[in-house]
């Protein structure tokens, strides 16, 4: 079932508040194996909704508006419907009951504007809005739904989840649907989708493959549609067996997890603790561990040593090792990592030293050089990268990588 939003509003045109309906709205469609055709948004204008409404229906099943249904007279959807499906507007007591209700109960007097929202088009079917006081509607039209509905949010969405939703699976109008999103790390996207192309060619047809990347890792989201969402759930996980198969390093979790909260995770299952020593990623590795609840736990905390002076004076890094590799290199991020893991009594350390940009760089260690070490219980394992001249993506590239470098480290040793 093919679907298109059309919001109606100047204020999201210009800026004025940010379209957070339609993402909802395509969410929880998704969710109901309803595609997202197009999302469109328009002027309070007639003519612009006329045209939106027209090619909405020569492309889609089912069409949700959002927006002009309020009581002033630049809410002008309800009479733009009329003139659509060659209707007029009428009376609904019903609603109008309704209305005088809630004002009653919040001690409001009633005027013209409002009793003026009881007013819907005569061939629609007035959906009850519960949470509010404009009425959802919805209309049918050569084999395409119509569905109206306030822009007000928290009015959307009762009347999605509560009366759209129900309505259109009552009508055999959705199908079930299962998401699974794999978390990876340590692959650009091109060099993951080389990797898994095998896997990804051999998926079956109704289980479709979107790679969704960000600074901080590769997801993988598998979609599968069908009759039955408990079938569709072995299905994806099935799969999901043979890509672990194919990049076992690289997947550190699944749907909402951190590879902070993964690492996390493993040090309490086992009891260990973990420090941590950071030149240019300037204490964001610290804020990762710590932003996970419960951390306090296992993380005994973290020196950022941006200067050679700390380096040597906190993490005794020797000032020959300083003097004859500079700080950016192997043998700094080295004594680093030991020189935390052995202040702070821990069981594992991590430590980053680099050139974050956009400053700094030479011919020979250029913008985004960065060397990563990490200490377990009985190896110190030490990595350089070049991840680019953009700042802030290298704090945060550098971060990531070190907390994966750690979280193959502990499953090494435990």
């Amino acid at each position: 079932m093919k679907s298109e939003i059309i919001t109606i509003g100047d204020e999201i045109l210009i800026g004025q508040i940010v379209d957070t309906n339609s993402a909802w709205i395509a969410e929880q469609f998704n969710r109901n194996g309803i595609e997202i055709y197009q999302i469109t948004s328009v002027h309070d204008d007639k003519k612009h909704i006329l045209e939106a409404l027209k090619k909405a229906e020569e492309k889609t099943d089912l069409v949700i508006l959002t927006g002009g249904l309020g009581p002033t007279k630049d809410d002008i959807t309800k009479k733009v419907l009329c003139e659509y499906f060659n209707t007029k507007l009428v009376f609904h007591e019903p609603t109008f009951e309704h209305i005088k209700q809630r004002f009653k109960n919040r001690n409001i007097d009633l005027n013209k504007l409002n009793r003026n929202q009881a007013l819907v088009p005569e061939s629609c079917t007035v959906i009850p809005n519960s949470a509010g006081t404009a009425p959802g509607m919805w209309f049918e039209k050569n084999d395409t739904i119509f569905v109206s509905v306030p822009g007000v949010p928290f009015e959307m969405k009762n009347l999605v989840e509560n009366e759209i939703l129900p309505r259109l699976e009552n009508n055999g109008k959705t199908k079930a649907i299962y998401h699974k999103t794999v978390l990876t790390q340590g692959l650009p996207e091109s060099m993951l989708a080389q990797k898994i192309e095998k896997w990804e060619d051999a998926l079956p047809e109704n289980v479709k493959l979107a790679y969704l990347p960000n600074p901080t890792a590769v997801r993988l989201r598998l979609s599968a549609i069908g009759k039955e969402k408990t079938m569709l759930k072995k299905q994806v996980e099935s799969e999901i067996e043979k890509l672990q198969k194919i990049i076992p390093d690289n997947i550190f979790g699944y749907d909402t997890d951190t590879l902070a909260g993964v690492i996390g995770n493993l040090l309490k299952e086992k009891g260990k603790t973990l420090s941590v020593a950071e030149s240019c990623t300037g204490g964001y590795i610290s804020h990762l561990i710590t932003s996970v609840s419960g951390s306090s736990s296992y993380f005994k905390g973290a020196i950022t040593a941006y200067s050679n002076e700390i380096k040597e004076e906190i993490l005794e890094v020797k000032p020959k090792t300083l003097q004859e590799n500079g700080a950016v290199s192997e043998q700094v991020a080295r004594e680093m990592v030991l020189g935390v893991k052995g202040k702070m009594n821990a069981d594992y350390a991590i430590s980053t030293t680099g050139i974050a940009g956009p400053e700094g760089g030479t011919t020979g260690k250029p913008v985004g050089t960065v060397w990563i070490a990490v200490a377990g219980q009985s190896e110190v394992i030490a990595q350089k990268y070049v991840f680019g001249d953009n700042r802030e993506r290298n704090i945060i590239r550098s971060s990531q990588t070190a907390l994966q470098m750690l979280r193959r480290l502990i499953l090494k040793e435990l």
